[in-house]
């Protein structure tokens, strides 16, 4: 993929190819923030494992919350020639939760200041306008971008200066610079742009660049800096498709949680919290797992019960197949509640591994849901707002 490195730090042996990683800064986190793990996919043998996203390893919510902050503090601050309205895009489907986590703690260390968040999606919401681009690498390769229909909220993003854009890394910037000019074209007058990751291994050159390859100012903040090769190896057996995309197919994601836009933190569900913290016996491990795209409340949820005094951590199911091996040593195949009839896993997981499984899902109940309910021993909570949650018993 790359030309090899002159003097790699590390060398990860994959079954599927030979990664070489040289890191620059934050050796010392580089544990804690991630593992290696080896992808089915013949266009990326290799992924970053991201141990603080809450997606494929379990993580604490305070954890994570302390990454937002961190990268939140990434961000240039406006003054000077640099004002307007600041717009962050989070990157599906891994990138979500982190995204809307460093909108919030933006917002929170900026009282005042206005900003609008996205999260791109895979999926088609309501029948306004949207801008397709291409994550080439991935598994399912077909994103979007909706663009807000609340007139507010899209005279905010018609207004911004700043395009901060969020992934759990940053490998070629390809996907970045693709989704920057199709928000440039929708508003020229974009002045900057941000790239908020937790790791960067782009390498100092392409880093660089980055003002050349974007067309305008551009800055990266990362906790972990270098720069990696991958020299392919055998190719893994084929996994299906990863995506279905049709274009008037109703998969139930929901309007209510980011893909057309929000200007305001979302609200974690404190007296569910509390109620359900009253109900685990002392010492209970509780496990609270988002499904696909929607992650973050899990994140809220899972804090929230963390303020109550319960041991818990977060995950989510993906679409995307990773082989057990290296930082996935156990995996689980379930069909996707969102209905394009591909597989979903969860890594990481064993049944019986938790006292409690939480579910939270936007998609009506069904029978894929109800099939990862009983493989867990789950209980669904489906969050059809912030204010309206409900428990589904699980049949």
């Amino acid at each position: 993929m790359n030309a090899p490195l002159p003097t790699p730090v590390q060398r990860i042996e994959l079954p599927t190819g030979t990664l070489d990683l040289r890191i620059d800064s934050g050796a010392s986190e580089l544990d804690a923030l991630l593992g290696f793990a080896a992808r089915a996919n013949a266009k990326r043998g290799f992924l970053f494992l991201s141990k603080v996203l809450g997606k494929h390893w379990p993580a604490q919510p305070i954890d994570m919350l302390m990454v937002h902050e961190r990268l939140a503090a990434t961000v240039p601050p406006l003054g000077g020639a640099v004002q307007g309205p600041v717009v962050f895009i989070a990157m599906a489907e891994t990138a979500i939760g982190l995204g809307q986590g460093v909108f919030e703690a933006w917002l929170r260390a900026h009282p005042g200041q206005q900003a609008l968040f996205l999260h791109t999606t895979r999926y088609r919401v309501g029948d306004g306008p949207l801008i397709e681009f291409e994550e080439a690498h991935s598994h399912a390769p077909r994103q979007f971008l909706h663009t807000p229909v609340d007139p507010e909220l899209h005279a905010l993003l018609l207004a911004a200066r700043t395009l901060v854009l969020v992934d759990d890394e940053a490998s070629t910037g390809n996907t970045f610079v693709n989704l920057a000019a199709a928000c440039r074209r929708l508003n020229p007058g974009l002045e900057r742009v941000h790239l908020a990751t937790i790791t960067n291994f782009m390498g100092r050159a392409a880093t660089g660049l980055l003002d050349t390859r974007f067309g305008m100012p551009t800055t990266c903040g990362a906790l972990v800096e270098g720069e990696f090769s991958f020299a392919q190896g055998p190719l893994p057996p084929d996994q299906g498709v990863a995506q279905r995309y049709e274009e008037d197919a109703d998969r139930g994601a929901s309007a209510a949680f980011g893909r057309l836009g929000t200007a305001r933190a979302l609200r974690a569900p404190e007296q569910l919290a509390a109620r359900l913290a009253r109900e685990f016996a002392p010492g209970s491990r509780v496990l609270v797992l988002g499904t696909g795209e929607f992650m973050h409340v899990s994140t809220l949820f899972g804090a929230a019960l963390q303020r109550q005094g319960v041991d818990v951590v977060v995950q989510s199911t993906t679409r995307s197949p990773i082989l057990t091996w290296g930082a996935v040593d156990h995996a689980l195949t379930f069909p996707d509640n969102y209905g394009e009839g591909i597989a979903n896993y969860l890594y990481n997981v064993a049944p019986g591994q938790y006292d409690h499984v939480l579910a939270c899902h936007e998609t009506a109940p069904g029978p894929a849901l109800f099939t990862l309910a009983r493989l867990l021993q789950a209980r669904l909570f489906h969050f059809q707002s912030e204010d309206h949650v409900e428990e589904v018993p699980v049949r």
